[in-house]
C-alpha cells in the first residue's frame, strides 16, 4: 500500500539515511525509537512535507515522490494537535474540505459522519479551548478522517493525555482502524501502544531503521544490543558460546555457565526476559536446562509486579507477582534457584 524505497533526506546537522519500508493496505504499523532518531522527519517525508535527496515514495502503486503535499491524501496529526483556536469544532474539522472547496452541503453531511463515528457529535459548536486533551484528540483525528485519507499518519498523538485517557484512545484507534479500514502509522514512546495496535513495529536509531517486524518477534528477538537495551529486556548477558550438542553453552565474562537453543557461537550477548526466569526456594522440577542457585540482592516493586534481581555469579532479574514473593518469602539475602528454558535465550552475535 505503502512503499518507501531508499529514502535519504538532509535538514542541516541531521539526516534519515537509505531508509526502505513497505506498509501493507489496513496495516496498524508502529514506528518507534529514542528522541533525535527520525521518526518524524520521515513521517513528514512520507507526507511531503520534506523533498528527499535520494530514494521514491509509492502510495497505492503511484510515485508520489515529487507530488505536493495536498495532492497525496494522506492524513497527519501531530501530539499537539494544532487545532485552530478561532474555530468552532466543526470548523475545524471541515477546514480541509473548505480547502478543497467541498461544496457547503456535502461539507456537513461528512462532518456529521465523521462526528458521530468518534462519538463528538455534541461538541460541534464548541471552542478548543473549552476541551478536553482527549476531546481535542479526537477532534484532531475527525480533521484528518473526514478527507478519507488512503494513509493516516500520527506523530506521538497519546504524548500528552493522562494513562486513562491513553487507554480509551487505543481503543479508539483500534475501532476507527477497522470501521474505515484505513491504513495507519503511528510514532509512540509508549511499548502500551505497540502491545495493544501494532501489525508490525519498526525501531529507528541515528537516522536509520535497524530492525522491522511483529511486535513479538523483535521482543523476543532483538537484531542487536542497542535494540535489546532499548526494549527495555531486562537480562543482558556477555559471554562466550560454543556448541554442547544441539545447544550452545554460554561462558559468561566471570566463568558462570547457562545454555541457549541457538546456533550462534563466539562472542555473543544473551538476552532474556524477565518473565522467563522461575525462581523456587528448592531446584525446580522441570525440562527447562539451566537452573542455577542465587542470592536475591534487590527487590524492585512496579505496581502489581515486583522485579527480583539476583546475584547467581552475574546479575538476573526475574519478574513476579506481589503474591508470589509473598508464598516465597523473599528478601534480601534469601537463597533461591532460577531456573530458565534454553529456548528463551537468545544469542546475538558480537562482531
Amino acid at each position: 500500500m505503502l512503499r518507501i524505497e531508499s529514502i535519504s533526506v538532509n535538514l542541516g546537522k541531521f539526516s534519515i539515511r537509505n531508509i526502505s519500508l513497505e506498509i501493507k493496505s489496513n496495516e496498524y504499523f508502529i514506528i518507534i525509537g529514542p528522541s533525535g532518531a527520525g521518526k518524524t522527519i520521515l513521517l513528514e517525508t512520507i507526507v511531503g512535507i520534506h523533498a528527499p535527496l535520494s530514494g521514491m515514495v509509492w502510495l497505492d502503486n503511484k510515485n508520489i515522490t515529487a507530488l505536493s503535499p495536498h495532492k497525496r491524501n494522506i492524513g497527519m496529526v501531530y501530539q499537539d494537535y494544532m487545532l485552530f483556536p478561532h474555530l468552532s469544532v466543526e470548523d475545524n474539522i471541515a477546514f480541509g474540505l473548505k480547502q478543497k472547496k467541498v461544496p457547503r452541503e456535502e461539507q456537513k453531511k461528512m462532518v456529521e459522519e465523521c462526528s458521530d463515528l468518534l462519538n463528538i457529535s455534541d461538541l460541534l459548536s464548541r471552542f478548543p479551548v473549552t476541551l478536553s486533551g482527549g476531546e481535542q484528540q479526537r477532534i484532531a483525528l475527525a480533521r484528518a478522517l473526514v478527507l478519507k485519507p488512503e494513509l493516516l499518519l500520527l506523530d506521538e498523538p497519546m504524548n500528552a493525555l493522562d494513562s486513562c485517557t491513553r487507554d480509551r484512545m487505543r481503543m479508539e484507534l483500534s475501532r476507527i482502524r477497522k470501521l474505515t479500514g484505513t491504513t495507519i502509522i503511528q510514532i509512540t514512546h509508549h511499548f502500551d501502544d505497540v502491545y495493544t495496535l501494532a501489525d508490525r513495529i519498526a525501531l529507528m536509531k541515528d537516522g536509520e531503521i535497524v530492525q522491522v517486524g511483529e511486535p513479538e518477534n523483535v521482543f523476543q528477538h532483538p537484531s542487536d544490543t542497542f535494540v535489546a537495551e532499548f526494549l527495555g529486556i531486562g537480562n543482558i548477558i556477555r559471554g562466550y558460546g560454543t556448541r554442547s550438542g544441539n545447544l550452545t553453552e554460554i561462558k559468561t565474562t566471570k566463568g558462570q555457565v547457562f545454555y541457549a537453543a541457538s546456533p550462534v557461537t563466539g562472542d555473543v550477548v544473551a538476552t532474556l526476559h524477565p518473565e522467563d526466569v522461575i525462581i523456587s526456594r528448592a531446584p525446580f522440577a522441570s525440562s527447562a536446562r539451566n537452573c542455577m542457585n542465587g542470592t536475591v540482592s534487590e527487590l524492585i516493586s512496579s505496581g502489581s509486579t515486583i522485579r527480583v534481581i539476583l546475584d547467581v555469579g552475574f546479575s538476573l532479574m526475574a519478574l513476579l507477582t506481589r503474591e508470589s514473593c509473598s508464598e516465597l518469602h523473599l528478601e534480601l539475602g534469601t537463597k533461591v534457584f532460577a531456573t530458565f528454558k534454553a529456548s528463551a535465550v537468545h544469542l546475538i552475535p558480537v562482531s
